[in-house]
């Protein structure tokens, strides 16, 4: 159907929507004068063609100069000798708009030419007691009630009230029912039990009959709860000392050398002042960067450890439905169609039709941290660097967590002062564990201090932010004895353990595996617990317990935590 097999007022919606400026429709009014409510314009019923026309053109041209705005039209509400007085004159103006932009106006507003510039102009002069004629009876009429209960329009501009926010006051006694008794409240049965003189705890029952609404006031008007007292509340503005700083990133790129820094990362840490009892925030300056030292290929040989690869495949942290099983938890109903559809044809498979839930899928991420400070040049009894067997362990453990399936990075830390932590990548976690990068890591050479806390912290963030899997793991290959400038002793210790602390709260489990080293463990314990650290002359002594280790601190991160007791509570 095209526009010319419209017929009645229908075929002037186009008209109307390009005079109005938006999309209104056109109808024909079931009584009295042609009219709009701001969405259809209601033309005479069985008028001529030309008529209608008029009034669909005078309408349309009263919304468009917005001469219908719920300002203007709200006074003319209940006074109809005011509203023909004002569409006789703002008919006029409109149509003189309309004219300008529609060639068809222009012989209806030649005819009658406006008087004034505004619609409250208009208004103004339709108030004053200055004679004027009446409007043509094609002007039809301004119904103001039709108008400010319209609906709003697609595409119509928003009036005043659509752009301020308005908060409506309403009183709590408007808001109940109308309906209901004037009457006292009948006295609830529940409530005589508390008057029993079996009952005979006057507190108690004096307790009861305030929290459920039966007061003892004159008025018996009070709601439940309103005589009972509220102590005060008082809002914290500060952070406690022992509250964790957040570290500050630290950026190395500006706008006048933007590529200087790729790779390169970095973060100022707090620290834990044992002494005072508070962090230090701000305190240490930790600094990871990719090490990109010129490095031997041939000398990237890595020792393989069978027994190790068995421990380790051991740790399942992820449920893994293993299908088509003889035996298992549920049935398998692909499974079972499938036999079903064999047997029908002739066919004796196995009856494989079974599901099995077993805790074997790989969802581990681990960083290892390696010691490259200078208390790793220290020799075993057989001549032996701690430096040595730690970094062989490492390329061990690497090489055999990617093989399984992990997300694995190797990182190395050495410091120089709290404003001098480095930890040099050796592999982050989106690269392979190749012969360049295990040839970097065999010439990765000790120097320098180890502040552990700073570098633990360090490595954490690393880790929480890179590794991408539900569990991880924080790997330290060290000694475990943390010293630097103004860092040692019970201090050092402390703030280690205090870092540790802070990963596990973080949902990242902690282990120290000392290798080659000939001191005590009264250290590795006051650092690391009892139950997150691992000694041993080689990595090979720890391998057949490897998975016990590995497990042991992701399961304290599950385990519950114990309540403290009152008495136990400071």
């Amino acid at each position: 159907m095209t526009a010319t097999d419209l017929q009645g007022p229908e075929r002037f919606r186009l008209l109307a929507s390009f005079a109005a400026g938006r999309s209104v429709e056109v109808a024909e009014t079931p009584d009295g004068p042609a009219h709009t409510n701001g969405r259809t314009i209601f033309v005479s019923a069985g008028g001529d063609t030309e008529r209608q026309r008029r009034e669909v053109l005078l309408q349309s041209a009263l919304l468009a100069a917005g001469s219908l705005e719920p300002q203007l039209v709200k006074s003319l509400r209940a006074r109809p000798g005011l509203g023909r007085r004002y569409l006789a004159v703002e008919g006029r103006r409109a149509l003189a708009d309309l004219a300008d932009r529609l060639p068809a106006a222009a012989p209806l507003s030649a005819a009658a030419p406006p008087i004034t510039a505004t619609a409250d102009e208009s208004l103004e002069i339709a108030r004053s007691r200055a004679k004027l004629a009446d409007p043509p009876d094609w002007f039809g009429a301004i119904r103001p009630t039709r108008l400010r209960n319209a609906p709003p329009v697609p595409g119509e501009r928003a009036a005043d009230k659509d752009l301020r926010l308005r908060f409506d006051r309403v009183d709590a006694d408007d808001e109940q029912d109308d309906e209901g008794d004037d009457g006292p409240a009948e006295e609830s049965k529940i409530l005589k039990l508390f008057d029993n003189p079996l009952f005979n705890s006057e507190a108690v029952g004096d307790f009861l009959r305030k929290l459920l609404g039966a007061d003892r006031s004159a008025g018996g008007s009070g709601t439940g709860g309103a005589e009972m007292r509220v102590g005060a509340v008082r809002r914290g503005r500060a952070a406690g000392p022992e509250a964790r700083p957040l570290p500050t990133r630290i950026h190395f790129t500006g706008d006048a050398k933007p590529g200087a820094a790729v790779g390169v990362g970095g973060a100022l840490h707090a620290e834990w002042d044992v002494h005072h009892n508070r962090y230090r925030p701000d305190w240490c300056r930790v600094i990871d960067y990719p090490l990109t030292t010129h490095a031997d290929v041939s000398a990237g040989a890595v020792t393989h450890d069978d027994v190790l690869r068995r421990r380790l495949s051991r740790v399942g942290l992820g449920p893994k439905v293993l299908r088509r099983r003889a035996d298992g938890d549920e049935l398998d109903v692909e499974a079972l169609v499938d036999l079903s559809v064999d047997l029908r044809c002739g066919f004796s498979p196995p009856e494989h039709i079974y599901n099995e839930h077993r805790k074997i899928a790989r969802n581990l991420g681990v960083l290892i941290l390696l010691d490259a400070s200078g208390s790793a040049t220290d020799s075993d009894p057989a001549g032996l660097a701690v430096h040595d067997h730690q970094r062989r362990a490492a390329a061990t453990l690497a090489a055999t967590l990617e093989h399984l399936g992990d997300r694995v990075a190797v990182y190395a830390f050495r410091s120089q002062g709290r404003h001098a932590v480095h930890l040099p990548a050796i592999k982050t976690f989106d690269q392979r564990f190749n012969a360049l990068t295990r040839a970097r890591l065999n010439q990765l050479k000790p120097s320098n201090y180890t502040r552990l806390g700073a570098a633990i912290r360090g490595a954490g963030e690393i880790l929480k932010a890179e590794a991408g899997t539900p569990n991880r793991l924080l790997v330290v290959l060290s000694d475990g004895h943390p010293y630097d400038d103004g860092y040692e002793g019970r201090y050092a210790e402390a703030d280690a353990h205090r870092a540790l602390d802070e990963l596990r709260m973080d949902g990242v489990g902690c282990l120290c595996l000392s290798l080659g080293t000939t001191g005590g463990t009264e250290a590795l314990e006051r650092v690391f617990g009892a139950a997150g650290h691992a000694s041993a002359a080689t990595l090979a002594e720890l391998s057949p317990r490897m998975d016990e280790l590995f497990m042991a601190p992701l399961r304290e991160l599950a385990a519950p935590k114990p309540v403290p007791s009152r008495r136990e509570m400071p």
